[in-house]
C-alpha cells in the first residue's frame, strides 16, 4: 500500500464518554485534538497518540454491547519503563504501556486475537502487503511505524459487527482509497463497505480480515490534499 501516513489509527465506541475521556487524557496522558461530528448523533473525539489517532466514538443513543472484535489490546511505547504496565479503560479495553522497542513497538501496537494465525499472516503479508517485524517470527507486521500483532485465540469472534462497545476497527491512511480498496480485495481481502465520501473530510471504505475484523482504508483530505 502507498501510505499517506506511516501510522495506524484506532477506533472504539463507548457509552461512557466522560469516563473514557478522563482515562485516556489523564491516566494514559494522551492529548485531545478535536471533536468531529459523524452524523446521526455520533461524535468522534480524536486524540493524538504519537502521530496515530485514537478515535473515541460516542452517540446520543445507546450503543449495543455487540460481539467483541479481535482487537484485544492497545500497546503504547513509553520511555523509562522496566517492563509492561497493564491497564484497563472503563469499558474493559486492555491498554498496556511498554518499554520503547519491546516487541518492535517504538510508537504503538495493536494486539489481534485470531482463530487461524497462518490465514492472518497471509492476509497481512499478501493482501495488505505489510512487512513483518523480523524479530517476532512472522506474527507481527509493521504498518509504517505502528505494529499489528497476531496472536492465536481459539475463542476469537467471527464477523463481529462494527457497531458495538470496545475497540472496533483500525484505520490505514492512503493516497487513493478506491484503488487501494480494490487491490486489497483482488489480493484476497474481504469486502466490508465500499469507499464513500464524508463531506470534504475523507473518502473511506472498510475491508475485513479472515475473521471479519474491520480495517478502514481512508483517504483523508488533510493528508492527501484531495479526495479525487
Amino acid at each position: 500500500m502507498n501510505l499517506a501516513k506511516p501510522r495506524i489509527d484506532i477506533g472504539l465506541f463507548t457509552n461512557q464518554i466522560e469516563a473514557m475521556l478522563d482515562f485516556y487524557q489523564n491516566k494514559v496522558g494522551i492529548a485531545f485534538d478535536h471533536a468531529l461530528p459523524l452524523g446521526g448523533g455520533q461524535m468522534q473525539h480524536r486524540h493524538d497518540l504519537f502521530g496515530s489517532v485514537l478515535k473515541i466514538n460516542a452517540s446520543r443513543s445507546e450503543i449495543p454491547a455487540g460481539q467483541p472484535t479481535g482487537y484485544r489490546e492497545l500497546l503504547i511505547a513509553k520511555d523509562g519503563l522496566l517492563g509492561p504496565k497493564h491497564m484497563s479503560d472503563p469499558d474493559g479495553n486492555k491498554v498496556t504501556l511498554v518499554p520503547r522497542g519491546l516487541w518492535g513497538i517504538t510508537q504503538i501496537g495493536i494486539r489481534l486475537g485470531v482463530r487461524n494465525v497462518n490465514a492472518h499472516r497471509r492476509f497481512y503479508a499478501l493482501a495488505l502487503g505489510l512487512p513483518d517485524v523480523p524479530e517476532e517470527g512472522g506474527d507481527s507486521f509493521y504498518c509504517g511505524e505502528s505494529v499489528i500483532m497476531v496472536t492465536e485465540a481459539p475463542d476469537a469472534s467471527m464477523d463481529a459487527e462494527i457497531a458495538g462497545v470496545g475497540m472496533r476497527y483500525i484505520t490505514i491512511q492512503v493516497f487513493k482509497a478506491d484503488a487501494e480498496y480494490d487491490a486489497i480485495i483482488a489480493r484476497g481481502g474481504r469486502e466490508g463497505t465500499r469507499p464513500r465520501t464524508l463531506g470534504t473530510v475523507a473518502r473511506f471504505g472498510f475491508v475485513r480480515d479472515p475473521d471479519g475484523n474491520w480495517i478502514e482504508i481512508s483517504q483523508r483530505a488533510s493528508l492527501t490534499g484531495s479526495l479525487e
